[in-house]
């Protein structure tokens, strides 16, 4: 038997048109949201949410545009962005662009056709092409995860964290040491994660830094690795996220090298299984979770008219690991 509103109107004493008010996200009280919310458990009822949205002027779809699923980081901001929507009555639409800028740009426009609320967009650059999109399409948009003039964005705090891990390694006695990053497209990772460790190293005197560029991929990191170990031979390796690490540590391996005993290692990220490999690495863990409850939250506030600050920030924490040796006597 198909449940439709007129029953579960019936069912919660109340008029069809307060069901219909409810479900579009509607102004109806606690007392008759929680009868109707009990019926609607009761019946296993199930609007047609796109129907509705056509109706509503809200449709409390948010959209999410993500570079990937299969990143640690990306997927627990995601999985966050969605459970705190679900709590607020919104549906998530998430589009994976597979690292495409034209993708994301195709993304927005397609977005801002099915009548989202909010876009969020996790981004891993953003470029003249994505401001005048968002310019565009006059719905919300926020930015999460790089930092750009007069768009609402939440960032990590790359260059501070960057600074920690660099005066963590010099504190260790470390004095000839390499940094594996990624292009500089990416300003968050690329450029102020960079600058960061290269700030906290130089400021305590370190002058012996070279600097490679990889993929943000295992195997990319471990043949950058290898071609490196080839003309250079740090006692630190800094990598510019955990699974870089991972690609220096299996080529470490392969040439019968230890971690510490012969090249301390770090990178950025906490992942969970940074922890439980042998030896655990040390990182930075950045407050994945937190920026994604922050997202949902200040993308509602946006779809409804209220001011947010234009940049905000999520913390870290530094995760001590045993993968960095000391030099001190």
């Amino acid at each position: 038997m198909n449940i439709t509103i007129k029953d579960i109107a019936e069912l919660a004493g109340v008029a069809k048109s307060t069901v219909s008010r409810y479900l579009n996200g509607g102004n109806v009280s606690e007392k008759t949201k929680e009868k109707i919310r009990k019926v609607i458990a009761e019946t296993n009822y199930e609007p047609n949410s796109f129907a509705q949205s056509l109706k509503a002027k809200k449709t409390n779809f948010i959209g999410v545009i993500a570079p990937t699923l299969d990143s640690y980081v990306t997927s627990t901001v995601l999985m966050a962005i969605d459970e705190e929507l679900r709590k607020r009555d919104y549906t998530t639409l998430i589009i994976s662009t597979s690292k495409h800028v034209e993708r994301e740009i195709e993304s927005l426009i397609s977005l801002s056709r099915q009548k989202v609320d909010g876009i969020i967009l996790i981004a891993t650059g953003v470029t003249e092409k994505h401001i005048e999109t968002i310019n565009s399409i006059q719905i919300p948009v926020l930015i999460v995860a790089q930092e750009v003039d007069q768009c609402n964005c939440i960032i990590n705090d790359d260059y501070q964290a960057g600074y920690k891990m660099g005066q963590y390694i010099v504190g260790k006695g470390h004095l000839s040491v390499a940094y594996i990053g990624v292009t500089e497209s990416d300003i968050a990772v690329g450029q102020r994660r960079k600058q960061g460790i290269l700030d906290g190293l130089a400021e305590a005197g370190v002058s012996d830094i070279k600097t490679y560029i990889s993929e943000f991929d295992l195997h990319d990191a471990a043949k950058v690795t290898n071609d490196m170990l080839e003309n250079f031979t740090p006692t630190a390796i800094i990598c510019a996220t955990d699974t870089i690490a991972f690609g220096a540590m299996k080529t470490i391996s392969k040439l019968g090298k230890k971690v510490p005993d012969d090249f301390s290692l770090t990178g950025f990220g906490g992942y969970n299984i940074s922890e439980v490999i042998h030896p655990a690495l040390t990182t930075i863990r950045f407050k994945n979770e937190a920026t994604g409850v922050m997202a949902a939250e200040t993308i509602i506030k946006m779809t409804e008219g209220y001011g947010v600050p234009e940049l905000q920030v999520s913390g870290f924490e530094f995760v001590e690991g045993e993968s960095v040796k000391s030099l001190k006597s």
